[in-house]
């Protein structure tokens, strides 16, 4: 097993993963119901976790609003890329004698819970899995942060009945996150809490990270609904201008009110479609895990890129751009009040 496990780790990386960790049954003792290996694998014993690195050039690009798409599409396909590597460690594994399963990287959800796909509640959780096994740690927001890309990585796990050695976690030494809260002020959405922390213990290890407050924070301004800061000053990615609620529970009402207008906007290529979404989803975010790298001066150059990126438009060709607030707001203004109300409450 030493040898297997020496052995599925490099493959791992030779298939193009920049870190990669074991977990077991024993080490994920006591998690909650994403660490259970048996949920995709009845007889699992053990599981290969994995990190594939963001391409750093396309990071400055993006915070700047210079470049949308290049990113977006470079996520989309590493998602796919980590999902094919799960796939092949699951048949390698397979091939030497053991039934083992290729989780996908994203947008596979529980459907045996309350509210089936539509809680999101993931089969496996990646992160847990990372952080556990030594791929990374914890930031502050709840992103599992590597020493050499930062935040800016995507996961893979594959499942297996082998009884593969398990990988240590790594050191609080070894973590360089200094809860600088920059992911935090990067958030137009608020979603991680400013200081409550969650505390999860796998295996005698304990873990934490800023609390999530209502998920449906992330959904409505990550996925794209809406992203102007409440400062009027800044966006994301999103044309949408709704206002963002403060609390918690006007969350869905806001999300359910927004979907039908965010399904009329004009359409462009690019994105890629999620099984909750009748359209495209699009990458509009992604600011607590893109400003996260382990330069803290790099960190404070990143926000200073989000917030002073203007705010965006979508003109009627579909395309983005980033305007002074000032600008944005005479563009929004010269829009037909039927076109507006796309975008912005009445």
């Amino acid at each position: 097993m030493k040898e297997l496990s020496r052995t599925i780790m490099d493959l791992a990386r030779c298939q193009g993963a920049s870190a990669v960790g074991v977990t077991t049954l024993d080490t994920l003792r006591g998690g909650p119901p994403s660490t259970d290996l048996t949920y995709v694998l009845p007889g699992a014993k053990s599981a290969v976790t994995f990190a594939v690195s963001l391409d750093q050039t396309l990071i400055e690009p993006y915070l700047m609003k210079k470049d949308h798409a290049t990113l977006e599409r470079h996520i989309f396909h590493t998602n796919s890329f980590c999902s094919g590597i799960a796939q092949d460690l699951a048949g390698y594994l397979e091939m030497k004698g053991f039934k083992s399963v290729g989780v996908w990287a994203n947008a596979y959800y529980r459907n045996d819970v309350p509210f089936g796909i539509l809680g999101m509640l993931p089969d496996i959780s990646h992160r847990y899995l990372a952080v556990r096994s030594g791929v990374g740690s914890f930031g502050l927001s709840g992103n599992v942060i590597t020493k050499e890309a930062g935040a800016a990585v995507l996961l893979g796990t594959a499942v297996t009945t082998a009884e593969l050695v398990p990988t240590a976690p790594l050191s609080r030494e070894e973590s360089y996150c200094d809860s600088c809260k920059l992911c935090l002020a990067s958030c137009a959405s608020g979603f991680m809490d400013k200081e409550e922390k969650v505390q999860v213990t796998l295996g005698g290890v304990e873990l934490s990270y800023s609390k999530r407050r209502d998920y449906n924070r992330c959904n409505y301004v990550c996925g794209g609904f809406s992203g102007l800061h409440s400062s009027g000053k800044w966006s994301t990615w999103s044309p949408g201008r709704f206002a963002i609620p403060k609390k918690d529970d006007e969350f869905q009402p806001a999300l359910l009110k927004a979907l039908p207008l965010f399904d009329q906007w004009p359409k462009v290529n690019g994105g890629s479609y999620h099984p909750l979404l009748n359209t495209k989803l699009r990458v509009t975010c992604a600011h607590c895990q893109l400003i996260c790298t382990p330069d803290k001066e790099e960190r404070k150059k990143r926000l200073k890129m989000i917030t002073e990126a203007g705010v965006v438009v979508q003109n009627q060709d579909g395309s983005l751009e980033a305007l002074s607030p000032e600008a944005a707001k005479k563009r929004i203004a010269a829009m037909s009040p039927e076109v507006r109300a796309l975008y912005e409450d009445g």
